[in-house]
């Protein structure tokens, strides 16, 4: 590109810096003692005006200072000294009188990779802002904005001591909310990824996987995560993707995996699902190190069936389908004052008189009852001791549960039994956490569809100050919405649950309730 007449030499001489402007943007001219310089005039971390700024020999070089947040630029390198990203400079040259400048356009190739760099360093420095910002110059240079969330995978999968998190299980939502937005709002969504994913691997520590592969063999692969051998389950997950398996495939295998127990409490089949979702969503480059942080997070899993309350659950899923009791109604109600025990025995029951697509819709409208009527007194009582500790994000699980399960039945009938008797786990579990002797009429929808597309369009300035918490609300938001469309009659409970989880205020800490635990429990040591 030519080189373009933008100043009187005598001007910039006079006044030392001066602002001029091409094509709408501001770029800063300097005459120093070390030379002439240009940039932009805004500066890179939140676009306070350079000419502001102080201007500093150093060893022969110059550094300019913005004074708003003492970000300080080597002006002859375009090194940023203090702060993040690095400043944009142009070549500049006195021409006779005159002050010319060139504007070299973009490459798009090494743009990306600057870009990709300092999203690297945003996520190690958990700057959030600046993820935003990297994002943001993605889409201005209509380059693809999944190359970012690509880079946060690739980047985070080995720092997650125990493997995936929630960062991982909300993202496929996030993508779907990005999908056809404006670019403020997509955004948005964008930033909640990086912004989890980061705040997820707040050690920055590295925890390496085991190198090397092995044949793909789907009973060993079991074997090793049943055995938390997790070296040998990515020997045999690399397998896999040499093989290559399908997605189709990886939902089968690891629903399977993820439903041998009662683990995590139900996490594991979430988790597995949303990570095929991702996948499919990001292509087969980002396999790799989503499915080693699932098997991590397999081979990490707590196993709830070896607890006393869920004890119950080899035993009722050997039994499946044997009616050894009085058949009960088939209703919700059966399950508003149960036990994890009992209402496994109940669904239990129900399988020798019936499918399982008629239980199904019992057990989701049980568990959007519960959310519904979940006890927002009990949650932010302070005396609880810790095994009653609960907040209302507890309850959403029943429902991102059976997203997933409906997701893994579709592909593995074989599963609903497992798949049932784990939702009535969490329908157990939860039972203690529900008044359903108060009013909720207050939290009726009138028009569900309409409900959820608004709540949809929210999501994108819902105001949560922590990333768990924004996370828990759109899987729930979407795994409801799902429901809804696959059982129609459903659709004004799972909107009124839905209203009442999203907008009655959430207690988000409880330091005093912490207090208290932890004093008692140190005087029982």
């Amino acid at each position: 590109m030519a080189w373009i007449d933008v100043a009187a030499a005598p001007e910039l001489d006079a006044q030392g810096k001066l602002v001029v402007r091409h094509e709408g943007r501001q770029i800063l001219l300097m005459s120093t003692p070390a030379g002439l310089f240009a940039c932009v005039n805004r500066c890179p971390h939140e676009g306070y005006p350079l000419r502001e700024g102080t201007l500093s020999q150093d060893g022969g070089g110059c550094v300019l200072t913005c004074n708003w947040h003492n970000w300080k630029f080597d002006l002859a390198t375009g090194e940023t000294l203090v702060g993040g990203d690095r400043l944009r400079r142009f070549p500049i040259r006195r021409q006779d009188a005159r002050i010319e400048i060139e504007i070299v356009p973009d490459k798009a190739a090494e743009r990306r990779a600057g870009i990709l760099q300092g999203l690297a360093r945003a996520l190690h420095d958990d700057d959030q802002q600046r993820q935003v910002r990297e994002m943001a110059r993605l889409l201005h240079l209509g380059l693809d904005p999944l190359d970012g969330i690509r880079h946060a995978i690739h980047w985070v999968h080995d720092r997650l001591e125990f493997g995936t998190t929630h960062a991982i299980a909300a993202a496929p939502d996030w993508l779907m909310l990005a999908k056809g937005a404006v670019p403020e709002d997509a955004l948005i969504a964008y930033g909640e990824i990086l912004g989890h994913v980061s705040d997820d691997a707040r050690d920055r520590g590295s925890y390496p996987f085991a190198e090397g592969g092995c044949a793909w063999d789907a009973a060993s692969f079991a074997a090793a995560i049943e055995a938390q051998d997790e070296a040998a389950a990515i020997k045999l997950m690399r397998g896999g993707l040499a093989v290559p398996l399908s997605p189709d495939d990886w939902r089968r295998v690891l629903a399977e995996v993820a439903l041998a127990h009662y683990a995590d409490f139900g996490h594991a089949l979430i988790y597995a699902m949303k990570s095929v979702d991702l996948v499919l969503t990001l292509g087969p480059g980002v396999a790799e190190p989503l499915l080693s942080m699932l098997v991590r997070s397999f081979c990490f899993a707590t196993r709830e069936d070896l607890l006393p309350e869920f004890r119950s659950y080899a035993a009722q899923l050997k039994a499946w389908g044997q009616p050894d009791r009085p058949a009960e109604i088939f209703t919700a109600a059966a399950f508003h004052k149960t036990s994890a025990r009992s209402a496994m025995a109940t669904v239990r029951g129900w399988s020798a008189l019936a499918g399982c697509q008629f239980i199904w819709p019992i057990l989701i409208e049980t568990a959007a009852w519960q959310l519904l009527h979940m006890d927002e007194a009990k949650f932010r009582r302070d005396d609880l001791s810790l095994a009653d500790n609960a907040n209302r994000l507890d309850l959403t699980h029943a429902l991102t549960f059976a997203e997933a399960g409906t997701e893994a039945a579709a592909r593995s009938p074989e599963l609903w039994p497992s798949i049932q008797l784990q939702l009535a786990c969490f329908i157990g579990r939860n039972c203690r956490h529900v008044d359903g002797g108060q009013d909720v009429t207050g939290f009726t929808v009138s028009d569900p569809a309409a409900f959820f597309a608004r709540e949809r369009a929210a999501m994108f300035d819902h105001g949560s100050a922590r990333f768990i918490i924004s996370a828990h609300l759109i899987k729930t938001l979407s795994a409801a919405e799902r429901l809804a469309g696959q059982h129609p009659a459903l659709s004004p409970l799972l909107a009124a649950a839905l209203n009442r989880l999203l907008h009655e205020p959430l207690k988000e800490r409880h330091i005093k309730r912490t207090a208290r635990q932890m004093l008692d429990l140190v005087a029982q040591e």
